[in-house]
């Protein structure tokens, strides 16, 4: 197989008014499952290597089991590092990933600049474009003052500008995971103003659990790649448990079923994203 081209996936889906979903592996079920459903759809995936699977195996072992579940297919994929610290992207930079997200939105905004732009210098001189996430994102049900985490308008331009980053992840509501309670509503003027201000794609993590005529908007404000884990995890998971419900049943039967769940979670994602029957020909 060959790996598609990042920028070229994210610069068509900006193009074409849709954006390209972005997914974590936990294992060789779930990469397997992402392929499988990108092949289904006919869709570009971003394959990402997460916080959850780096401290389980480490990133090389992460890449080896996910390019090895995508070897035989033909579908646009890409290999991405998801919130990579400064060790990490330099190692996947060195494995051969196809982009990387930098996060350092943890860090004082000067710094934040300072440590994203080394990242882009590095990455940008091996063809690898580099996302990076401006405000806060907090655990889904966690009270926060949103106004205190949501991606300022006028830092977004700034850090776009003196950083040369290709593609930026903001907070404007979202957050990690599935909240139990009504989430908070996203706030789609300030990703027009941001969009507006940076004239990048824009990036929106912890997709899972946002209602689909909020994604659609978003869209339509200027995002071009959604990040969804939880949606497609439950989806997996109840695989299992019905399997196991059942009574003894072995442990392939089971990881069978999750896979099988979570290949239809993710092509839902795909059609509601707008990216489903848009690789090749049908871009």
């Amino acid at each position: 197989m060959t790996w598609a081209d990042p920028r070229q996936l994210v610069e068509r889906a900006q193009a074409g008014g849709y954006a390209v979903g972005a997914f974590n592996m936990h294992s060789d079920e779930t990469a397997q499952a992402l392929v499988r459903a990108a092949e289904k759809a006919e869709s570009p995936v971003f394959l990402q290597i997460g916080r959850a699977i780096v401290p389980h195996m480490g990133v090389r072992a992460a890449a080896e089991l996910t390019r090895r579940a995508a070897a035989e297919s033909d579908a646009e994929l890409v290999l991405h590092l998801d919130h990579g610290p400064y060790e990490e992207v330099l190692e996947a930079i060195q494995l051969g990933f196809g982009s990387i997200m930098y996060d350092g939105a943890h860090l004082p905004f000067e710094e934040n600049i300072r440590t994203t732009r080394h990242v882009v210098q590095v990455a940008h001189s091996f063809g690898i474009p580099v996302e990076a996430e401006l405000g806060k994102i907090p655990d889904a049900d966690e009270e926060v003052d949103w106004q205190s985490y949501y991606t300022d308008v006028a830092e977004a331009e700034r850090f776009v500008a003196e950083t040369g980053i290709d593609w930026l992840a903001i907070s404007v509501g979202i957050v990690h995971g599935v909240p139990l309670s009504t989430p908070q509503p996203l706030d789609i003027q300030r990703i027009k103003d941001i969009k507006a201000a940076t004239g990048i794609p824009l990036v929106l993590h912890g997709a899972s659990g946002v209602p689909d005529d909020e994604i659609r908007a978003a869209m339509g404000a200027g995002v071009a790649k959604f990040n969804a884990d939880t949606d497609l995890r439950h989806a997996f998971r109840k695989g299992i448990e019905e399997t196991w419900a059942q009574g003894d049943r072995q442990l392939e039967e089971a990881l069978a079923r999750g896979r099988e769940l979570m290949i239809d979670a993710t092509i839902a994602k795909l059609e509601l994203y707008g990216c489903a029957g848009r690789s090749g020909a049908g871009a």
